[in-house]
């Protein structure tokens, strides 16, 4: 009986599928946009997410004497509590890691702080280190230790024992006093006050620098800044999964027509921030069966509590967004596609031109990714003036990236030549199994310098405030 009802339920998914792909008469856009409410629809109504018509549930009601509808319905309130009305699913153990503890626990100081971050310096593993300092641009939209979950798979601990001095900035998780804090002030208390502080720090003046998804658009604005300006300080720029022309955002292009934005926009009026909660129901819904349905099911209807995993863990901390630089960040980029073109948008008064931007430039872009194409990534890549190495990595938006050696995961392809058409790149590109990191490593290694001693955090001209990873990201939405 049960395999009929999922037969049924297969035949049926896929027949509406394909009546809505084949439908006449839409746009692509608008096309695009039926087909993922479609999706999210099916993948609602899949018998395994009702008690009766899913088989574990039923055999565990059985066995528990309907135990387990007794434990999901006291998972589902306690979500409903801890959203405050709104149903936030638990993907993790919430109490079972602590920052500094368990995970974001590379040995480091905070040396400098302003309203919008706080400015981390890792301890050195090395005697000797590269003269040249990397400074990492993280994403706002999330934190920063998805860098640094665990030893073993820390991009940023791997950094320094590699010999890099290493930099960090840690957002600031906003509130409504932030509601008017611009894309600009992100720019200007952002990297150009790090790069200040830096200097103060180590006596360098310019700095290799990392960016990850917005952090690496940040970075390409800096850059453009920079060069602007006639003051490039920043020698060599590294792009994780960013993108920066924006013709073809994924399936992220369904929630950036502008009736949804006025309406994004009018709340974020209200409350002087896009909610945390909002943001992370939007990626739910790319991957609706794995980070919604899967637990769904896990904690109501078979009334388990969820296990606990660093990585889930990291997804469910939440950030805001100011609803002055997020409305900005929508409608320039998403909606307007601006920042591609010369002049496009204007930052502190300095028009953006990232065809001014000419420091070596590591490209890193993941395959599957869904929330920043690879496709896309590439196109922003033939917007530089500089030699671009663009490099693409198995897995998704964070495998990808997040992939270390020890690991021996995956694989990534490279390609010297640089062409318009990023499938002709991808037809005669090399393939190399395992981690990206040692090739980006050895490509770093060229732009940093003589190797000298090694920088201990608070012995230059900037004291310690406090232990990494600091306060800014303990700062918690949801408990």
């Amino acid at each position: 009986m049960f395999s009929y009802i999922k037969q049924s339920y297969l035949l049926a998914a896929g027949w509406i599928q394909d009546m809505v792909a084949d439908v006449e008469g839409f746009d692509d856009k608008t096309k695009k946009k039926l087909m993922f409410y479609t999706r999210q629809f099916i993948d609602a109504m899949a018998p395994s997410n009702f008690a009766l018509t899913n088989p574990e549930v039923v055999r565990a009601t059985i066995e528990s004497g309907g135990e387990n509808l007794i434990n999901g319905l006291k998972n589902m309130l306690g979500d409903l509590e801890r959203g405050k009305g709104k149903l936030s699913i638990r993907m993790t153990d919430l109490d079972a890691f602590e920052l500094g503890k368990n995970v974001a626990t590379t040995p480091g100081k905070v040396i400098y702080q302003n309203e919008m971050i706080q400015l981390l310096q890792y301890d050195p593993s090395t005697p000797d280190v590269f003269k040249k300092p990397l400074l990492i641009f993280p994403p706002w939209i999330n934190k920063f230790y998805i860098m640094d979950l665990r030893p073993k798979n820390s991009l940023i601990k791997w950094a320094v024992d590699q010999g890099f001095t290493v930099f960090l900035m840690s957002w600031i998780n906003p509130d409504e006093k932030m509601a008017d804090k611009a894309f600009d002030d992100y720019l200007k208390d952002g990297p150009l006050a790090a790069l200040d502080a830096i200097e103060q720090a180590t006596g360098e003046h310019e700095v290799n620098a990392l960016g990850y998804c917005l952090g690496g658009t940040l970075l390409a604005v800096t850059n453009a800044y920079l060069a602007a300006k006639g003051d490039p300080r920043i020698s060599s720029g590294t792009h994780l999964t960013t993108m920066l022309d924006f013709s073809q955002p994924g399936e992220l292009e369904v929630f950036i027509e502008e009736e949804q934005i006025s309406s994004l926009e009018k709340r974020m009026e209200q409350r002087g921030f896009l909610d945390g909660s909002e943001m992370a129901t939007t990626f739910s819904m790319l991957r609706a069966n794995d980070l919604i349905w899967s637990f769904f099911i896990n904690n109501y209807l078979l009334g388990k509590d969820p296990f606990p995993f660093d990585l889930l863990y990291w997804n469910s901390d939440s950030t805001r967004m100011p609803a002055r630089m997020h409305s900005f960040y929508l409608r320039n980029m998403y909606q307007h596609n601006r920042l591609k073109d010369p002049g496009g948008i204007t930052l502190l008064d300095t028009p953006i031109d990232l065809t001014k931007v000419k420091v070596p430039t590591y490209f890193l872009s993941a395959i599957e990714d869904h929330i920043s194409p690879w496709k896309s990534n590439y196109a922003g890549t033939l917007l530089f003036n500089g030699p671009v190495k663009f490099v693409l990595s198995g897995s998704g938006h964070i495998a990808g990236p997040i992939n270390p050696p020890a690991a021996n995961k995956y694989f990534f392809w490279t390609n010297p030549k640089q062409v318009a058409d990023p499938d002709e790149w991808l037809k005669d590109a090399k393939q190399t199994e395992g981690s990206w990191w040692p090739d980006w490593c050895k490509w770093l290694s060229k732009n940093s310098g003589e190797k000298i001693p090694a920088r201990v955090p608070g012995t230059g001209k900037l004291p310690v405030i406090e232990d990494a990873p600091g306060s800014y990201v303990k700062m918690r939405l949801v408990k």
